[in-house]
């Protein structure tokens, strides 16, 4: 299995919240520290946002925050909610299938517990459980971060 870019952007953006918690940060200097597109930052802070996960705040001193305690933010729900467009199997992709194994295949059961089981190992991991005493991925989060 394989994260797409977009979910682990998710989480690289989440992380630099965290890290830089309580204050707001501009979304052009995580996509700057994540080494991403200002433009996948803005898609993927949107979905995070609608989500509940981060805040947004616009204008002047604006940016993003996030919208919830770390250790409320279970990483396996962040994942499986980007992720959860992109099926891991022809098979899964619905009315894009064109598997003609589809009726026979016992593959498809298989993947299905496979990634149950993925997310549910991810959903005993927090946000805060990524960040806490981690003294690198602070020092690499928070440099040259300027107030928004």
């Amino acid at each position: 299995m394989r994260l797409t870019m977009r979910a682990n952007l998710a989480m690289r953006v989440l992380m630099q919240c965290a890290v830089n918690h309580p204050r707001v940060i501009r979304a052009g200097d995580v996509a700057q520290a994540c080494n991403a597109s200002a433009n996948h930052v803005a898609q993927v802070v949107s979905q995070l946002a609608g989500a509940g996960y981060l805040r947004t705040l616009r204008g002047r001193g604006g940016g993003i925050a996030l919208g919830r305690p770390a250790e409320a933010i279970q990483v396996g729900k962040v994942l499986h909610l980007i992720e959860r467009e992109v099926p891991l199997a022809e098979c899964m992709a619905g009315d894009q299938n064109t598997c003609p194994l589809c009726a026979v295949c016992r593959l498809k059961d298989a993947l299905c517990r496979a990634m149950d089981a993925f997310y549910r190992e991810l959903e005993t991991v927090s946000l805060a459980d990524l960040v806490t005493d981690n003294a690198g991925l602070v020092a690499i989060l928070s440099a040259g971060m300027e107030p928004a």
